[in-house]
């Protein structure tokens, strides 16, 4: 399917986890070699794209709590790196989420994501964050030198509502002043960003980084860099900088 065009846009939605970051596959190996259990984490970022695609798969997944998925994710993670689930696995996850309180897990920021960033902001683009989180996105964004880029964020934890109830796509809506036919949403998984962002009117894009989705009926992208050379053709031929935006 097409990809929007941005002149038919003002804002844009980007979900996080998954979006504008990963999850910090180093902490992962470490913690799991505290407890005995050896696997690169390099091996770990590449079972990452199949594990989710299985959870978005399964029914009592979609049907349960964006925090009741985010653990079956690790597990399904290791499953898919050859890593069978153990007493050691599960003390090793459940530092982890201990860690996630305190510290978001989700940390690393993929290759060409501040450049996309800068690229919609250069073309008009308004850009809020819509992201099932622990209350710590905020946060997050303004340590990773992410947040000036932002006009919203919206954390499900701190809304009180989560994807994909069209609530808080809405909010996000409303906060930048928009209407749905104004606005993309572009986020990892489909039952939650694909089914929530059409429930509120708004158009999903799916992004799949490793081409698990070819019967999507939604347009589909490999990264945020891909979206942003269809938003912005001339940037893409001559290049531009990366510069954070001054703070709003």
């Amino acid at each position: 399917m097409r990809l929007p065009e941005a002149s038919s846009l003002r804002v844009l939605l980007l979900d996080a986890g998954g979006v504008l970051i990963k999850p910090s596959f180093a902490r992962v190996a470490e913690a799991l070699a505290s407890h005995g259990v050896l696997v690169p984490a390099e091996r770990l970022a590449t079972a990452e794209p199949p594990a989710k695609r299985e959870l978005d798969r399964d029914p009592a997944a979609v049907a349960g709590t964006d925090a009741e998925r985010g653990w079956q994710y690790f597990n399904l993670v290791l499953a898919h790196a050859g890593v069978a689930r153990s007493p050691a696995t599960d003390a090793a996850l459940d530092e982890l989420k201990r860690g996630h309180a305190r510290s978001n897990l989700w940390e690393d920021v993929p290759d060409g994501v501040r450049a996309s960033l800068a690229r919609f902001r250069a073309i008009g683009l308004r850009l809020a964050v819509v992201s099932n989180a622990n209350g710590t996105v905020a946060a997050l964004l303004e340590r990773l030198e992410l947040s000036p880029f932002f006009d919203a964020v919206l954390d499900s934890a701190v809304e009180g509502v989560e994807k994909p109830d069209p609530r808080l796509f809405l909010l996000a809506l409303e906060r930048l002043g928009a209407a749905p036919g104004e606005a993309v949403h572009v986020g990892d998984f489909y039952s939650v960003d694909v089914v929530g962002a059409r429930a509120a009117g708004i158009r999903p894009v799916l992004l799949d980084e490793a081409g698990l989705y070819p019967d999507a009926d939604c347009p589909r992208v490999r990264s945020l860099a891909e979206l942003a050379a269809h938003f912005d053709p001339p940037a893409a031929r001559a290049g531009i900088s990366a510069k954070l935006p001054p703070a709003r």
